[in-house]
């Protein structure tokens, strides 16, 4: 039996609602129901971060995250709620500038994980940068130019909390 459940949650800042079966995830829900393709199903195991999706402020592998998790009042984050139609995210601004990225399938993944990285640690070192991207995997082997681009992201965003 796969009984749907009603689900009112905010997705990049908006109230939604969406019905979920048992047995989607969460990417599943976010682009079958809302048409968001930043999270990717890669590998199935949450072994690469190409599925990362910020739920109530944490980082989650949107592939393993069964979307009946979500609580009614769970915020979601997408890669597609940072910017605006005028800014990109100081972020995604340093991944351009450092060209941190050539097919562009694991950006949004490091995008977020790399935004869960400064809120936790404004001035990363290379170890904690490290560290805290270890389960996202470029195939294109950008990591020197992600490291760039999080120092970048972190210079960018001080310079906008000083402004």
């Amino acid at each position: 039996m796969s009984a749907t459940k009603t689900i009112s949650f905010t997705l990049n800042g908006a109230p939604v609602t969406a019905d979920v079966k048992p047995h989607h995830n969460l990417v599943e829900l976010l682009q079958g129901q809302f048409g968001l393709t930043g999270a990717r199903e890669t590998c199935g195991q949450g072994l690469c971060g190409c599925c990362t999706v910020i739920v109530d402020g944490l980082a989650v592998s949107g592939c393993l995250y069964l979307a009946a998790f979500l609580n009614d009042g769970a915020e979601v984050s997408t890669v597609e709620g940072l910017d605006t139609p005028a800014k990109l995210s100081p972020v995604q601004e340093a991944f351009v500038e450092t060209a941190a990225f050539q097919c562009g399938y694991c950006t949004p993944g490091f995008i977020l994980m790399v935004g869960q990285l400064l809120d936790e640690h404004p001035d990363p070192d290379d170890d904690q940068i490290k560290h805290y991207l270890t389960g996202n995997l470029c195939r294109c082997a950008t990591y020197p130019q992600v490291m760039e681009a999080v120092r970048l992201a972190a210079k960018k965003r001080k310079a906008g909390a000083a402004a």
